[in-house]
């Protein structure tokens, strides 16, 4: 595989840049547009750039949807996708990039940005470097910029695939080493619960009323000490579960009549997760209907619940992550396959039949306040995007 080189202080001067845009999900636009200015520096039509409207059809409504940028070329070969999502964590809202050494990190007390700001720079470099190099010698290619990844990968899970067109093969940039090709990752699925109890006078007659409270603290303690809450490990499988949230209660002089809760489930096995997150619905609906008021009226449960992305995992041997392979090796490097832990935007980018495998961008702690960027591993990756896009006319 044939390199155009890559200009690495201008790859880094563009990641500074965006980082530091204001973007958090459901706010992308302004992130949208730099790199939309920048591809139109660069040469490129604007008519080849387009939004999907996924903003519309997200739970989160937002400024933008996802931004796509066709790559006309005449040459011949596989069909190219690049993405990288736009959104940061609320606490990456502020950040003030600097540069130490081989890292970047942020001044004060916000994230960096690093996820995914350095996927959307690496990518952007590889557009840039590409139409600098002359564009009709490749292969045409195509890249996303999502919108909302943080938020339950709401713009990859409402992605307008009728804009993409047909694709050969996959590349996802987002956290992580380098190195590591993630090849699948694991599904998850969100739960929303209401128990409703009956309310009295905590003093006078505590009697009357049902407490909400203790039907949570119940179904939490029954999913604890059967397995079915943090680390799962039953005959049928593993996963993970955690109830994350809960809020009720207004006076300490009131039996609670409503607690909101909400959790989550995951595993790598679709059934798996499914039973887990029956499980949780069991023990709420039963601690609900366990805990009365002197004259047996019972509390109730509400539950609902949404699958936020499906576990998949691509065969070692796919386009994908051969092309991938080949070109970390090609630079140097050991690529080495993992499956993540955490929902990515190629989770639904494989249900819409874009089989895509993930590759990092040098984050490190990424979502808290001390995240970083390791440059040498970014200007790899602006390397790496390049040439899987600027393969030569064949």
């Amino acid at each position: 595989m044939k390199e155009i080189e890559v200009v690495p202080t201008e790859a880094l001067d563009r990641y500074l840049k965006l980082t530091a845009i204001p973007g958090p999900s459901g706010k992308e636009k302004q992130v949208a547009q730099a790199i939309v200015d920048e591809l139109i520096a660069a040469g490129l039509d604007p008519s080849q750039i387009s939004y999907d409207g996924a903003e519309s059809r997200t739970r989160l409504k937002g400024d933008c949807g996802n931004l796509i940028v066709q790559l006309p070329g005449s040459g011949s070969g596989p069909r190219t996708m690049l993405s990288a999502h736009m959104d940061t964590v609320p606490i990456c809202v502020g950040s003030d990039p600097f540069v130490d050494g081989d890292q970047v990190h942020s001044r004060g007390a916000t994230g960096l940005g690093a996820d995914d700001r350095s996927g959307c720079a690496a990518i952007l470099t590889a557009a840039i470097t590409r139409l600098r190099a002359g564009d009709h010698q490749f292969p045409p290619a195509v890249i996303v910029f999502f919108i909302q990844e943080e938020v339950g990968l709401q713009g990859a899970c409402h992605l307008d695939i009728a804009k993409i067109g047909s694709v050969d093969r996959a590349f996802n940039f987002d956290g992580g080493p380098l190195d590591k090709v993630t090849m699948g990752a694991i599904g998850g699925e969100r739960m929303e619960i209401k128990l409703t109890g009956i309310p009295a006078h905590a003093g006078v007659a505590p009697e009357n009323g049902a407490s909400a409270i203790v039907m949570a603290a119940k179904a939490i303690a029954q999913l604890d000490a059967t397995g079915w809450h943090g680390k799962v490990e039953q005959p049928i499988g593993v996963g993970t579960a955690n109830v994350g949230v809960i809020q009720g209660g207004d006076a300490t002089n009131v039996v609670t009549p409503e607690v909101n809760l909400r959790a989550e489930a995951r595993s790598h096995t679709p059934a798996v997760r499914s039973r887990i997150v029956a499980e949780i619905r069991a023990a709420f609906e039963n601690a609900a209907a366990s805990v009365s008021n002197a004259a047996g009226k019972t509390g109730h449960c509400e539950f609902n619940s949404h699958v936020d992305y499906e576990a998949f995992e691509l065969p070692s041997d796919d386009p994908s992550i051969l092309a991938l392979e080949s070109a970390l090796r090609s630079i140097g490097r050991e690529p080495y396959q993992r499956l993540a832990g955490g929902g990515l935007d190629a989770n639904w980018l494989n249900v819409h039949g874009i089989a895509s495998v993930t590759v990092g961008c040098g984050q490190m702690n990424i979502h808290t306040a001390d995240e970083r960027l390791h440059i040498p591993d970014f200007q790899d990756a602006c390397r790496i995007a390049t040439m899987l896009i600027c393969e030569p006319r064949r």
